[in-house]
């Protein structure tokens, strides 16, 4: 019953630019932190950044400076605006609902290379 939905992954160059949507069904989506997290080939899945129900935000030292979350509580979604992307971003970038709540979308594939 509870959904949630990435899109807007695909490739691009290095020194390029994405937005990632998450879009969610099932919960009370202004009560929840939102956060997306991204896993790559051989790698622990990481956390990438955090917007809590109060708008305030989080980011990995990695991302920092390039990345910003945000999210629209009447439209249930939440974003991931990538610029000054990185071979190193390539990844598959998940959001989840909650801190203790389990919530995963299944994930959208984001690939950085020339």
């Amino acid at each position: 019953q509870v959904q949630l939905v990435e899109s807007g992954g695909g490739l691009v160059q290095p020194g390029g630019s994405l937005r990632l949507s998450c879009k969610a069904s099932g919960i009370r989506f202004s009560i929840y932190a939102m956060a997306w997290y991204r896993q790559a080939p051989g790698k622990q899945r990481e956390l990438v950044a955090i917007i809590t129900i109060g708008g305030s935000t989080n980011y990995a030292d990695s991302v920092k400076g390039r990345f910003t979350i945000s999210r629209d509580n009447a439209k249930n979604t939440v974003y991931l605006q990538m610029n000054s992307l990185k071979p190193e971003d390539t990844a598959v970038y998940y959001c989840k609902a909650g801190i203790s709540s389990d919530y995963w979308g299944q994930g959208t594939q984001v690939s950085v290379s020339s």
